[in-house]
């Protein structure tokens, strides 16, 4: 189960007199029989007692809480010495640590049961706190006192959810209660601390259970989610309430970042927009451009990066806005998103609808695809890197500044509307009567 590049470091640190075990998530994703994405090695030894066993092999890069990194083969394993944690003062880091001789004391002060367990090199499992018992069953359990564990660092609340969506795991009860009590705990994290662990929660197979059991801990860092729990859209669209409608449009794109989080917040400028005609009939008119308001405010909050950000805040936008199903229609949005994000947004409007009342709009976008993939294939000029000419060109007619980019965006219109082909010699023709002042013949 071991790689044997880890299984060295272990073999070196036992033939020099010390204990040394995998700890952690490696030895809870080898039981689940999941490929570990790192292996962790906690050890008797001090830090500086394994940089003499490796050396030239180790970097110092957590001396002081007892962690060095050495390099075996082409991985990176971070050793750490067998420790108790000291007081966790900001809620989030332990003051001090103290080294110890125990493995069952480094074992006590962490997070939860599953990730409590250490393997050494022959395959031996030590299991102080049931986290065995608990993979079994499913089951995500603080080791010990489940708010001690939540006071000492609020990030856990996170871990907890984020682990239960990936895993499908359940919640133990006293766990899930406390992690409810010390949610406010979560204004203390750093907002790209949050924003990681709520990436991968939304990211996770099983993120649906937890979204809907667990709206009242989100909303700490999301309040935007509060007021969509339970909102009847009063419409005949819609056969679910607000936060049920986000969450299983979620469930109905790819586990990928940028389609879960654009779903997550596609309507979330509903509740401010709504209002009720004469017949009781819910309308949100607006709501696309009010979405991309409070998404970009929550993804600023959240620290999201820009490309990420602005490629979800499109996507919002456009969610609702209607593209008619012709050649002409198609490839105008092709001509403003650009083909990646153009695909992308067809998944959302096909995940939009598949969470309404409804599933007829999909044989619209079945139509929809099948025009794009036709305009893609044929290799139709959608952009200005397809067009027959260029800045230079028109530099050589006379134009100067901005008004290069304007004429290009005009004569980019001309073709992909089809009113002019893209031919070099008559682009440049209507350039070049447009320097002139005279007005192009097709208007």
């Amino acid at each position: 189960m071991i790689p044997q590049d880890v299984a060295e470091v272990l073999a070196r640190l036992s033939r020099s007199g010390y204990e040394a075990w995998c700890v952690g998530g490696c030895v809870r994703d080898a039981l689940l029989g999941a490929e570990p994405q790192d292996w962790d090695v906690t050890t008797s030894a001090l830090p500086e007692q394994v940089e003499r066993i490796f050396p030239g092999r180790t970097i110092p890069t957590g001396v002081k809480h007892g962690t060095v990194t050495v390099r075996s083969g082409g991985r990176s394993i971070e050793v750490t010495t067998f420790r108790r944690d000291g007081a966790y003062l900001d809620g989030r880091h332990p003051e001090h640590v103290t080294f110890t001789a125990s493995l069952r004391e480094d074992l006590a002060r962490r997070d939860f049961t599953v990730n409590a367990m250490a393997m050494n090199a022959d395959g031996t499992i030590v299991d102080c706190w049931g986290g065995r018992e608990d993979l079994r069953r499913g089951i995500i359990r603080c080791v010990g006192e489940a708010e001690r564990r939540f006071e000492e660092d609020a990030l856990r609340i996170m871990r907890a959810l984020r682990f239960a969506a990936v895993l499908g795991f359940t919640i133990e009860r006293e766990t899930s209660y406390a992690l409810r009590r010390d949610r406010e705990r979560l204004r203390a994290i750093a907002a790209e601390r949050i924003y990681t662990e709520f990436t991968k929660l939304i990211c996770g197979k099983h993120m649906a259970p937890i979204l809907r059991e667990y709206p009242d801990v989100l909303a700490v860092f999301l309040p935007e989610i509060g007021p969509m729990v339970g909102f009847d859209q009063r419409n005949p669209h819609h056969c679910y309430d607000l936060w049920e409608h986000t969450i299983r449009a979620m469930e109905a794109v790819p586990p990928e970042a940028v389609l879960r989080y654009t779903m997550l917040l596609h309507d979330i400028g509903k509740v401010k927009s709504f209002t009720v005609d004469e017949k009781g009939i819910g309308h949100f008119y607006g709501h696309p451009r009010l979405s991309r308001e409070m998404a970009e405010a929550i993804a600023r909050r959240l620290k999201m990066d820009n490309e990420r950000r602005e490629l979800i805040l499109t996507l919002v936008e456009w969610h609702d806005r209607v593209i008619p199903r012709t050649e002409k229609g198609v490839a105008r949005a092709l001509r403003k998103l650009g083909e990646e994000r153009f695909r992308l947004l067809l998944q959302v409007k096909r995940a939009d609808n598949m969470a309404q009342a409804s599933q007829a709009f999909q044989t619209e976008i079945d139509r929809t695809e099948e025009l794009c993939a036709r305009l893609v294939g044929q290799g139709r000029c959608l952009s200005l890197r397809q067009l027959a000419v260029n800045g230079r060109d028109l530099m050589e007619l006379g134009y100067r500044g901005t008004e290069i980019g304007r004429e290009l965006e005009h004569l980019l219109d001309l073709v992909v509307d089809g009113v002019r082909a893209n031919d070099r010699r008559e682009l440049l023709d209507i350039a070049r009567r447009g320097k002139s002042g005279q007005k192009d013949g097709s208007f």
